[in-house]
């Protein structure tokens, strides 16, 4: 059995870095050539995330879909385990959103322009003028009505424990007054540990809070935002049991 697992978490990486291109390349025809809009592409997304996590012999579940109301768009904190909270989150969550992304990945070829295509969002992490520009936009866009996945801890973490949420995490939902809900995973740790390559077989469990209303917050309140969030995350982690792989 050992050995089954190890051959499938080999294979995972080379199945994984091709299916990336496809949907890439995928995108970019339906978007450039056919002219569909970014929200034609997200279906695609999902069944790439869904695909490698299957391949890579993981389940998940999703609690607490209900807390959302249909048709308002939201700010998803989640704390960061791994690398593997993105396709749990892209495959699994159930709700059309974008991703945030540092500028640098949409200068990669085939997936970068695939990424601006899809909708996706980037941030300059540098300091400065430019830095608040991005943000400025990013909150319009999702003022407008785009919902958006953030990672507060600003990092995975080492030992999957959760770390301190960031303020600055918190200016994107002040500035758009969007609605943050916070949002728990466990599992992707041991499925996925911070510097492996490859997964582990595993279970995931991703649950919803419920949803912080931002017209009490100002930009004053972004550290008391950020340890409410935090506080909301941590609690539902506590509560939660990620059943046992035989």
């Amino acid at each position: 059995m050992k050995l089954f697992h190890f051959l499938r978490a080999v294979f995972v990486v080379p199945y994984a870095l091709f299916l990336t291109l496809l949907i890439s390349l995928i995108t970019l025809f339906r978007t450039l050539v056919l002219r569909r809009s970014s929200e034609s592409v997200q279906g695609l997304a999902a069944w790439w995330a869904r695909s490698i996590a299957s391949a890579s012999g993981v389940s998940v579940s999703l609690e607490g879909r209900e807390v959302l109301e249909p048709g308002k768009p939201y700010i998803f904190a989640a704390n960061h385990q791994s690398q593997f909270d993105i396709l749990a989150l892209q495959g699994f969550l159930g709700v059309d959103f974008r991703w945030l992304a540092k500028k640098e990945l949409f200068q990669v070829p085939v997936w970068g322009p695939a990424m601006r295509r899809a909708g996706y969002i980037p941030i300059d992490r540098s300091h400065g003028r430019k830095a608040i520009e991005s943000l400025d936009e990013a909150a319009q866009k999702i003022a407008a009505g785009t919902s958006v996945i953030i990672f507060p801890e600003g990092t995975r973490s080492k030992d999957g424990s959760l770390q301190d949420f960031k303020a600055g995490a918190m200016v994107l939902a002040i500035k758009s007054g969007v609605d943050i809900v916070p949002v728990a995973i466990s599992g992707t740790h041991a499925i996925l540990p911070k510097g492996k390559l490859l997964v582990n077989p595993g279970k995931v469990l991703i649950r919803m809070g419920k949803p912080i209303e931002m017209k009490n917050y100002g930009a004053k309140d972004k550290h008391d935002l950020a340890k409410r969030v935090q506080v909301d995350v941590a609690e539902m982690l506590n509560s939660m049991t990620i059943p046992a792989e035989k």
